[in-house]
């Protein structure tokens, strides 16, 4: 790849001082005042005279052969080889549009064009002496003035064809301000204003035409492709702006890139065939000249390299030497950019009435076209010539008779440019000469006139052309020179019979509002597939929502490995690369590609748990129903009226009040119900445990009064201050829980903390100091009456609810302790389970306690409900 490129800068260098030592060695006499030229190139070219001249470069053979360089005599003229038709159209195209502006009388009606075209013979040397024939002149003396008067042999040049031509000529021309405009050179690097401040061109540059594939990519999803280039301007150039705008945009990576070799090297071409065929990239986009390609399918043929869908660049994508029986099984189906078709009237009309000139010396294209195509010789043939069976031109013969592809115009691309071209020089020779004295943009307001005109100020004019073609395209210039970018987007079809057609199935064009858009017909595309369908070109397949990519060391970004999103996380897109997090209150679904409410969690009606503790609850309120109605129709028995039958009463009240407060703990926590819940606990706890406490001070008292003189002490234990003293410690309480509710209230709270899948909605008691107080409060009079009840428990028989009071604060305070632990251990709803199960339990063990003896005797032993019989048992004993 090197090494071509060395020897192409070096011959380039070496043309470069050969002409300048040509052109620039004035010989002069002392008596004479005139330059002659040292020598003239022989160029094949075509030429026609007129006010204003304008130049051309084309490609009208595909090579040339150039003479041992031994540097020991003059060297030989070089020859080209190989007619090419279709360059010869494009030259013809360039004859054509000149002869229609000289004939159309609103476009220059005062001016004659003529021109001067050349064969570049798709050399660089040949191609840069072209040039600086056209702008030097081919006469052998001039005349030398005082003034330099007169314009220059040519105003502009058409041309050149290929990218590195056009950089080595417009590098020269641009420091004499000499503009060009190109109608097939599209390397983007022509775009620098600064190295060429004079070229223009009427085809988009590579950069565009790079972008224009990316969103063929990206239209069909594909992300893993391999690129292959020429290495040339054209290719590397291409590539290397393929690669950065690939890299900007993110759509993909590229599995390999290669160069693909000058001539045929077998070793190499050999080696990227098998790159192609080992690689896992389905789609090969190739940025070269077709005879590159050609060397290159005859090993792919031979490696059997299939089931690829080629991407081709305008400049391969009407080879026709490509569309043949052998390699369609290989290329059919190929998708490529190509050059904007254009019709112009009266081309095919103008191709049939071309004949050869008069002048064979310097119009001796035509000649060769026309030996080319008859198969007949103007000059004296060779004896061999003759045997053969050729024969003389006569110059009669008839173009209809042949069937040439060169008449073939429904398909005009290059073309095209060529006529927009010309136009566009034309455009700016109008305006520049439509100029008004006085008001022009040179020098003191001066304009051009045709007597004196300089490439210089059509340039200037030529940078702000606009206007539209008959075809209905608009044509200028941007501040690089380039034209209007759109492209045809084609696609080779290949038909049952054999036969290939290469047809338009879309347009890419670029809008300064949205950029590159790109219009595809989808149901015309041919695909050279068993399914018939785009075929798919990744690394690795997108990785669905509730993944993300993780790439793979040491591959290119776009192979990676799909990593499920961790729970709590989701990723909502295709190719995600990292998973969010669900807000606090979210979670994500199984699939982790939304996030869902995170379930709430409490203790609920509707699970067995409350349901269990629901009718626990109802069961112990109607339990004590049940024994507040036995009580109320025994009330005149001395079971009932034994020790305060109200207090009795007031204990079962609180009991009820205890049973039917745990109901608060269970359901959805509402402000009231959390500010209620412990409220109610603690105030039915501390009326129930007042009474306890009650009972067993008097139980104390009447044991105390039995005794010879303490019958005083019983006057501090009357009814009125047995429910003083309920009223004075439960009162208590109810400041303790008004203090609470009042600093710092208990109100629902969505804890995160349990568990991260859900939430558990619960009741925060706000200060903890206010919800130990209450507890305290509770524990301490359940302290104190297990105390007193312990100090009495061997009192006599008659005495015994003492005994009862004492096993049923022993259950209460056992409860109790153990609560504490279970609750802080509790996550939860399961704490306001235990809560509830010890409100429950101790509430049961009181009732049964000090409720179940009472009625067991009321209910069934009645013969003991009798004050005899309560009153006798200790009598018995003795």
């Amino acid at each position: 790849m090197g090494h071509g490129r060395v020897f192409r800068d070096t011959y380039l260098v070496l043309c470069v001082y050969f002409v300048l030592i040509l052109f620039s060695s004035p010989v002069s006499s002392s008596l004479s005042s005139f330059c002659r030229l040292q020598g003239q190139f022989h160029l094949n070219g075509m030429f026609k005279a007129g006010d204003v001249v304008l130049g051309g470069l084309f490609e009208l053979h595909y090579s040339s052969v150039f003479p041992s360089m031994s540097f020991a005599s003059k060297p030989q003229q070089p020859s080209c080889q190989g007619f090419d038709i279709i360059g010869f159209r494009q030259a013809q195209t360039m004859a054509f549009a000149i002869d229609e502006i000289n004939r159309n009388s609103n476009l220059l009606p005062n001016v004659t064009l003529g021109y001067s075209l050349y064969d570049n013979c798709a050399t660089l040397g040949v191609a840069f002496r072209a040039a600086l024939s056209l702008v030097s002149g081919q006469q052998g003396e001039f005349l030398l003035h005082e003034h330099c008067l007169g314009s220059p042999p040519v105003l502009g040049i058409v041309g050149d064809s290929v990218s590195t031509s056009c950089i080595a000529i417009s590098s020269v021309l641009g420091l004499y301000k000499v503009p060009m405009v190109s109608y097939y050179a599209t390397c983007s690097c022509l775009s620098d204003r600064k190295q060429f401040p004079s070229f223009f061109r009427t085809i988009p540059s590579d950069a565009f035409q790079v972008r224009a594939m990316l969103q063929i990519l990206k239209q069909f999803g594909w992300t893993w492709a391999g690129l292959l280039v020429s290495d040339d301007d054209y290719g590397l150039h291409a590539a290397q702006s393929f690669q950065y705008d690939l890299a900007q945009s993110g759509g993909g990576c590229l599995a390999y890139v290669e160069v693909l070799p000058w001539g045929n090297n077998p070793t190499e071409l050999k080696r990227i065939a098998n790159v192609m065929r080992q690689s896992t990239a389905r789609v090969v986009i190739v940025f070269a000249h077709e005879s590159r390609i050609v060397h290159l399918m005859e090993e792919v043929l031979k490696q059997n390299v299939t089931g690829l869908q080629w991407m081709a660049s305008e400049a391969w994508i009407a080879a026709t030497t490509l569309q043949t029986p052998r390699l369609m099984p290989y290329l059919g189906g190929t998708l490529g950019i190509a050059i904007r078709r254009g019709e112009i009237p009266g081309l095919r009309e103008f191709l049939l009435r071309i004949r050869p000139e008069k002048d064979p010396d310097r119009n001796n294209i035509v000649r060769q076209f026309w030996e080319h195509t008859f198969q007949c010789r103007y000059a004296t043939p060779s004896s061999d010539w003759v045997d053969a069976g050729g024969g003389l031109c006569t110059g009669q013969e008839d173009l209809r008779n042949v069937g040439l592809s060169i008449l073939d115009v429904s398909d005009l691309r290059p073309e095209y440019n060529v006529y927009k071209a010309v136009y566009a020089l034309a455009h700016a020779l109008e305006d520049m000469l439509q100029c008004v004295p006085g008001r022009g943009p040179f020098s003191g307001h001066s304009c051009a006139s045709l007597q004196r005109l300089e490439p210089w100020q059509v340039l200037y004019y030529l940078e702000r052309v606009n206007f539209t073609t008959a075809f209905g395209d608009q044509v200028s210039f941007d501040e690089n020179g380039d034209a209007l970018p759109i492209y045809d987007v084609m696609n080779w079809l290949w038909l049952p019979d054999g036969s290939t057609k290469v047809q338009n199935v879309g347009v890419v064009r670029e809008s300064a509002s949205t950029g590159e858009e790109l219009t595809l017909d989808e149901d015309k595309i041919f695909w050279n597939f068993e399914s018939k369908k785009p075929p798919q070109s990744v690394c690795s397949e997108s990785c669905p929502p509730g993944t993300r990519m993780a790439r793979r060391k040491g591959k290119p970004v776009c192979c990676f490995d799909c990593i499920p999103c961790s729970e709590g996380k989701i990723s909502n897109q295709t190719d995600s690369m990292e998973c969010t997090s669900c807000p606090e209150e979210f979670w994500s679904n199984p699939q982790r590609d939304h996030c869902v409410p995170k379930s709430m969690e409490f203790l609920s009606y509707h699970e067995p748990l409350g349901i269990s503790l629901t009718t626990a609850s109802l069961l112990g309120t109607l339990i004590c129903s049940i024994v507040l109605g036995i009580f109320t129709c025994h009330l005149s028995t001395p079971m009932v009226r034994a020790n305060n039958s109200e207090l009795s009463f007031l204990l079962l009240l609180s009991l009820k009040l205890c049973f039917l407060c745990s109901l608060l703990f269970i359901g959805r926590p509402r402000l009231w119900t959390c500010q209620l819940r412990h409220a109610a606990f603690g105030i039915s706890f501390v009326l129930c445990v007042s009474c306890i406490l009650v009972k067993t001070m008097v139980v104390l008292a009447v044991f105390k009064a039995s005794k010879p003189g303490g019958g005083a002490s019983l006057k501090w234990f009357g009814a009125v201050q047995q429910r003083g003293t309920v009223l004075a410690l439960t009162s208590i309480q109810a400041v303790i829980c008004t203090a609470w509710l009042v600093s710092s209230s208990p109100v629902p709270h969505k804890n995160t903390q349990y568990h991260t899948d859900k939430i558990v909605y619960e009741c925060a008691v706000g200060s903890k100091v206010g919800f130990a107080v209450l507890l305290g409060y509770i524990g301490l009079l359940a302290i104190l009456s297990f105390l007193l009840a312990f100090l009495a428990r061997n009192l006599p028989d008659n005495f015994n609810e003492a005994k009862l009071i004492t096993f049923s604060m022993l259950i209460f305070c056992a409860v109790w302790v153990a609560f504490i632990p279970a609750y802080i251990n509790s996550p939860g709803k399961y704490a306001d389970a235990v809560e509830v199960f010890a409100i429950l339990a101790s509430s049961f063990g009181l009732l049964v306690a000090l409720f179940g003896p009472k009625c067991y005797i009321i209910l069934l032993r009645p013969e003991k409900n009798t004050k005899k019989a309560i009153m006798g048992r200790s009598t018995t004993k003795t």
